[in-house]
């Protein structure tokens, strides 16, 4: 790696003596959820996180705190229903704009397709909230869903409500039944969907819903956490 070099004046001598590497600071991660305040097998909604109602979704909150393949997570399961839950956290995307997440879907809500309005389901999946009022009208909500046929990367307006926007993290059924670790560029992801540099997101959720195609599903989420770019190196 380079040097720079700088010149400093010492009794009308001219010196040029090296200097350090000019590196970045990274900011610290922000770990958003661990799943460590909750004891192993309690049920119903996590401490920390709060319901968050959907239109007709009449949830059920059939969650648990688990301990699987040596991770504490939060397993989620549905049937016929639609369940979400919030937890608010600062946030500050220009210095941690990595969301990092590890999850295990264990099955696909059968006949679920987020292209269409009638059969808008998915098994467990993360929200970044940026909440506005009136809410129905002016929030912002990306969903970062394992979709079993949809390519990586694909964007789906919602088909029911113009606050989110579905992006997909994960594609296929290789690694169904398996943890897996994925990132998201969220501040990217932002300004792809919204032509915008994003403010900074208050909140994030997690859903699972099978409520439209009256069907089931299940999945486990792990740790979940903002982070920083990798360091910049100025030679």
């Amino acid at each position: 790696m380079r040097t720079t070099t700088r010149r400093t004046f010492i009794r009308g001598a001219v010196c040029t003596v090296a200097a350090w590497p000019l590196v970045a600071r990274a900011a610290e991660a922000l770990v958003v959820e661990d799943w460590r305040e909750a004891a192993t097998k309690a049920t119903g909604v996590p401490p920390g996180w709060r319901p968050y109602e959907t239109p007709g979704g009449h949830p059920a909150y059939d969650f648990s705190i688990v301990d699987d393949d040596g991770r504490r997570a939060l397993r989620m399961k549905s049937e016929g229903e639609h369940s979400t839950i919030a937890k608010e956290s600062t946030i500050r995307l220009a210095a941690t704009p990595l969301l990092r997440w590890d999850w295990k879907a264990v099955k696909f809500p059968v006949g679920a397709d987020l292209r269409e309005k009638k059969t808008s389901d998915a098994t467990a999946h993360i929200f970044v909230l940026w909440p506005r009022i009136p809410a129905m009208l002016r929030s912002r909500l990306i969903g970062y869903v394992w979709d079993p046929a949809l390519p990586v990367g694909t964007v789906i307006k919602s088909r029911k409500t113009g606050t989110v926007t579905f992006v997909v993290a994960r594609s296929g059924s290789e690694r169904l039944g398996h943890w897996v670790s994925d990132e998201r560029d969220v501040a990217a992801d932002f300004r792809r969907i919204h032509g915008e540099a994003p403010d900074d997101p208050k909140a994030i959720a997690l859903s699972i819903d099978t409520n439209d195609t009256r069907s089931s599903a299940e999945a486990l989420v792990g740790r979940i956490a903002f982070a920083p770019r990798p360091l910049l190196v100025r030679h």
